[in-house]
């Protein structure tokens, strides 16, 4: 038998952050969207936004028709794990 070491349970747990290139700040926004082309109308994917990062990624999707929807961002303590 092999013994697991405990320790990852002593790794520090990240908060959700920007979803923008090199940004690290925690996220306040989650801009839902899908490409119609490859998933159904009722698909959701999530980026998540600080405010300073917010309308960039909002045009960058709406650009392309994707974006579908934007919303705070849940307390990470609130946020449902999938």
């Amino acid at each position: 038998m092999v013994e697991q070491s405990a320790h990852h349970l002593l790794e520090p747990v990240l908060e959700p952050q920007c979803s923008a290139k090199g940004c690290r700040a925690p996220a306040a926004w989650q801009l839902l969207w899908n490409n119609p082309k490859l998933h159904t109308p009722e698909y959701r994917k999530t980026w998540l936004a600080c405010d300073d990062h917010r309308v960039s990624l909002g045009d960058f999707l709406g650009a392309r028709r994707f974006l579908r929807d934007v919303a705070p961002f849940p307390a990470a303590a609130d946020a449902p794990i999938s």
